[in-house]
């Protein structure tokens, strides 16, 4: 995979403290291991250019809660931790501005934005008016442009998709993990397969990996370059 121009996907796989960090191609095939701690990494997110990845570290050996944010440059592999103010709380939800050169990380005291590396991170509480708009970058947005989002239903682990008339439509039952895939398809989680769906005409179909680590889960996709607008 060539780094910010191939398509690839990065997803948690591992459990409790094991849980590491793997890529795979979009036709599937072998995950290559990219994290080798021994805390766990989870919620990865790519950045808009592919070069970037967002993620959460677990606290101890024996701990998998997420405890700090880090972002590693996947071209060189270097890291670098994006520490939240004092009193925020522990770290959920992190998203990527649209160009990239910033980040949203939602805490359990609060909303903050960070500055991209490497730049000065600066982290900044997100303003009220400002933060519909913020915490877009966590919600899973279909189509080119966008057109729909997917969203919890009712029932438990079941989607839906909300488009302009406001009223939820179910998408799948008993799955998880929604990611946008391209323009032109979202996946999600069935079990421990990912089963890929076009939003237009088309079958959907199951990622296949071979030795592929226990409990996948949490993947993120970048489409290529040239491959979505």
């Amino acid at each position: 995979m060539e780094i910010g121009r191939d398509p690839y996907a990065v997803f948690v796989g591992g459990d409790g403290p094991n849980s590491d960090l793997y890529a795979v191609r979009p036709e599937g095939g072998s995950p290559v291991r990219i994290t080798f701690t021994n805390v766990a990494e989870l919620a990865p997110a790519l950045s808009p250019d592919g070069g970037g990845l967002a993620f959460l570290r677990g606290t101890s050996l024996t701990d998998s809660t997420p405890a700090s944010v880090w972002v590693m440059n996947l071209l060189s592999g270097g890291e670098r931790e994006l520490v939240l103010p004092k009193g925020a709380g522990a770290p959920g939800d992190i998203g990527w501005g649209p160009r990239g050169k910033s980040l949203i990380v939602s805490a359990s005291k609060g909303l903050y934005r960070f500055n991209a590396p490497p730049a000065d991170p600066d982290p900044h509480p997100v303003p009220a008016a400002e933060r519909v708009r913020a915490e877009s970058s966590f919600a899973v947005l279909l189509g080119d442009p966008v057109f729909t989002r997917v969203v919890p239903c009712k029932a438990r682990r079941d989607l839906c998709v909300v488009g302009a008339t406001g009223k939820p439509r179910l998408l799948a039952q008993a799955v998880e993990d929604p990611v946008r895939w391209g323009g032109d398809s979202v996946a999600f989680f069935v079990g421990a397969r990912l089963q890929i769906r076009p939003l237009g005409p088309g079958r959907p179909r199951i990622l296949m990996m071979t030795s592929a680590p226990e409990r996948p889960r949490g993947m993120t996709f970048f489409p290529g370059v040239g491959r979505e607008k």
